[in-house]
């Protein structure tokens, strides 16, 4: 539930210039410090973009009132980063402590 939570904050609430068209273009908007890679804390800042946007009192949790659908349980700021975290641990294939392009783009594991 939390990932596709985490999806429909993704694709609801990117504007048009956050969205990006191929995975090298992905990849340096979330590179923030130009390293060719993606840190969890990149991955954390480009992630929580969404949840932050949609949480429109500021209160740090999502209600259902601003989730998509107009449903759902609630989630914590907190709650959501973990889950964040959670998924690029998933994908970093490798190991290493950061995400590749290919690691980035691959479907979720």
């Amino acid at each position: 539930m939390k990932t596709i939570l985490l999806v429909c904050l993704l694709g609801a609430a990117l504007p048009v210039a956050a969205q990006v068209q191929d995975t090298n273009e992905y990849l340096q908007r979330m590179d923030s410090d130009g390293d060719g890679r993606v840190s969890p804390d990149e991955y954390l800042q480009w992630m929580l973009y969404a949840f932050d946007r949609m949480d429109r009192n500021g209160d740090g949790v999502l209600d259902a009132a601003e989730q998509p659908g107009g449903r759902g349980k609630p989630i914590s700021r907190d709650e959501q980063r973990e889950v964040i975290l959670a998924r690029f641990a998933r994908q970093d294939a490798n190991g290493d402590g950061y995400l590749s392009a290919r690691e980035l783009m691959a479907p979720p594991r």
